[in-house]
């Protein structure tokens, strides 16, 4: 895996991916090092690249900001890159020979629908697997080897387990199964266990605001809200959904 990034949210991502013993300071001095258990996927990463962030709205020479060589790899990553350089991740894929993209959209300005439209188009001509999520933690199995595996290796679409205590009117424990890849996922849990069941819409809100997402608070056009407002629909999803889980079972 490689990755190509430009902005906070590149090295967010990267945090989580490592797992960073600096990442996660959602408890302050009350950390108990409950992520120490989770693995580090630093392995898995061949190569990272930081691209410049500071750009003209117009780019005349992207490619003059590319890595001159890449290594090879499976899986590219481009986070958050200006539109100009977004439109050689083609070039990025020939570079790195990567056998699949993902590229998020966290910024409708950043990654236009009409780019991202003919990405798609060129990375089909090149038979490499692709997704665009819009979020990030909106992405799920597609049936694509090397986009599936990214997600089992634990990120993408939030999933949680939920265990109550017996009254069934408190969550006594929330664990992450798939972290949002940002890491919001892991701070939402903390946030979530000895809370009150009723009270959850709320805590998680709280919570995904307070992390803070990462995602444009700028209108888009396909999802006719923000994505910031997709982000927070979605891990209130993941939450109700392990919550009636963990009711069932009670």
């Amino acid at each position: 895996m490689s990755v190509c990034y430009s902005d906070e949210f590149g090295r967010k991502i990267i945090g989580n991916l490592i797992n960073d013993r600096r990442f996660c300071t959602s408890c302050g001095e009350l950390c108990d090092s409950c992520r120490d258990f989770r693995p580090s996927y630093a392995m898995n990463l061949v190569e990272i690249h930081e691209l410049p962030a500071d750009l003209p709205e117009f780019v005349d020479d992207p490619e003059g900001y590319l890595p001159e060589k890449m290594l090879p790899c499976d899986l590219l990553l481009a986070l958050n890159l200006h539109p100009d350089i977004l439109a050689t991740v083609p070039e990025l894929v020939r570079k790195s020979n990567a056998k699949a993209v993902i590229a998020p959209v966290e910024d409708p300005f950043l990654a236009p629908a009409g780019l991202v439209g003919q990405l798609k188009k060129k990375l089909e001509e090149m038979n490499v697997e692709y997704e665009f999520p819009k979020p990030f933690c909106s992405l799920q199995k597609i049936g694509q080897y090397h986009i599936d595996t990214f997600v089992e290796l634990g990120f993408g679409k939030p999933e949680l387990h939920i265990e109550l205590d017996e009254s069934g009117k408190e969550i006594a424990l929330a664990r992450v199964v798939r972290d949002a890849p940002c890491g919001c996922t892991w701070y939402v849990a903390r946030k979530l266990s000895h809370s009150d069941v009723v009270d959850f819409e709320e805590t998680v809100s709280k919570a995904h605001h307070a992390y803070p997402c990462t995602a444009s608070m700028q209108h888009d056009p396909e999802l006719g809200d923000t994505i910031l407002h997709g982000a927070g629909y979605i891990i209130r999803e993941s939450v109700s959904s392990a919550i009636k889980e963990a009711q069932k079972e009670d």
